[in-house]
């Protein structure tokens, strides 16, 4: 992630947990020369409709625009941050597309957004869209930030591992990128499912040590005893985590988390943002 200007979009739905990821990014960033884009995907005018006219079309669109200019006009009166600069996005896009259009167009470094939407249930940790986001964005992070979540300095960082992976330079730098922003310490914490690491997870074990020279890090062993969305939150708990990390990948901890029962049930209920890093 380049340390000059960072460019960050931030989808909305015009829901308070938007605006809530909203202000949580800009707080993250106040220290940060930042460009952020508020996108809004118009789902309602992609929706096929037989006897729709262009004048319906225009007065949905229209109707976005006055509420997208409406929120940038309330971000720089909240804000009033001289290094932060606002602007507004309509897409005809569904949600996902529209991202992937933004974030290649503006050069967007993160996205940032709220949990679930205007329609969602506080039963789920994720809206339909944002696990659509998490699991199939490719070009940049995405952080995830709970619904009402009161803005705290992300002094810790858990970052989950099954050392089954090599991580390299690319996708730790989004990793150092937070841990500079507070001068963070990351903790490292890995879920013992084997008896004794193989020589891939020893090599890798050694390889992250080596990335992570420069940074206040610390490696945590866990036993596998119970669900590992249950033992993530055990974790968080116990060491005050302000920030989760995780990298997306085939077979990740994040894959394995989704496919448990719970998850399946009643979702991943979020207590800490979650960024998201694909591979």
């Amino acid at each position: 992630m380049k340390t000059a200007r960072v460019n960050i979009l931030l989808p909305t739905d015009f829901s308070d947990n938007a605006w809530s990821a909203a202000v949580y990014a800009f707080k993250l960033y106040a220290d940060k020369e930042c460009t952020f884009y508020f996108l809004h995907s118009n789902l309602n005018r992609t929706k096929t409709v037989s006897n729709i006219t262009k004048a319906l079309l225009s007065t949905i669109d229209e109707k976005a625009i006055k509420e997208l200019r409406e929120l940038k006009e309330m971000a720089e009166v909240s804000n009033a941050n001289a290094n932060h600069e606002f602007e507004i996005v309509l897409s005809p896009e569904k949600l996902l597309k529209a991202i992937e259009v933004e974030v290649e167009k503006h050069k967007i470094d993160l996205v940032i957004m709220g949990t679930r939407g205007s329609t969602g249930t506080k039963e789920f940790f994720y809206g339909s869209n944002t696990v659509q986001i998490i699991n199939k964005m490719r070009l940049c992070p995405v952080l995830v930030v709970p619904d009402e979540y009161d803005f705290i300095e992300p002094k810790q960082i858990a970052f989950p591992t099954d050392f089954n992976r090599f991580y390299d330079e690319k996708q730790l730098e989004y990793l150092k990128h937070f841990a500079d922003l507070f001068n963070s310490k990351i903790r490292i914490v890995h879920i013992k499912t084997e008896k004794q690491m193989d020589e891939i997870q020893e090599y890798n074990y050694a390889m992250l040590k080596t990335h992570l020279e420069d940074y206040n890090f610390s490696f945590h062993w866990m036993p596998d005893y119970t669900k590992k969305v249950e033992e993530i939150h055990i974790f968080i708990e116990d060491l005050k985590i302000n920030i989760l990390v995780m990298i997306n990948y085939r077979h990740s901890l994040i894959e394995s988390i989704v496919k448990e029962p719970v998850i399946k049930k009643i979702g991943f209920r979020p207590v800490i943002p979650f960024l998201v890093i694909p591979d």
